[in-house]
């Protein structure tokens, strides 16, 4: 899978999803951009998204346990990190794409490839 975090802004579409006061710090967004299924977190003032989809078993993984940086599969325990989608625990061993995530005008916005392929 594509590591879409380290796209330059040049070869994303940045796609709005909704005011930032919509994510509060400590909360997650989920929404779904042309089939991709993404999940925003919002962590210390930050924001980060992941595709909603473990490598492991293509179960959701957005509904995971939160600590620190990292988000637990509900299913099976597979660990990423929410920074950039690198895979940090079996069973899972296929990191998950990372999206840019910035704020437009108080609005938040996620960088999706230009020409896309499914996570």
């Amino acid at each position: 899978m594509y590591n879409y975090a380290r796209l330059a802004p040049e070869e994303c579409e940045f796609v709005v999803i909704g005011p930032q006061a919509d994510l509060p710090d400590g909360k997650r967004l989920f929404v779904d951009i042309d089939g991709l299924p993404i999940v925003i977190f919002g962590i210390s003032g930050q924001y980060f998204a992941i595709a909603d989809v473990c490598s492991h078993d293509d179960g959701p993984l957005g509904d995971g346990e939160v600590e620190g940086y990292e988000v637990t599969c509900p299913r099976h325990g597979a660990r990423f990190d929410i920074r950039t989608g690198k895979v940090l625990a079996l069973p899972a061993v296929i990191d998950i794409p990372a999206y840019p995530v910035r704020i437009d005008d108080g609005q938040i916005t996620i960088g999706v490839p230009l020409q896309r392929s499914s996570p």
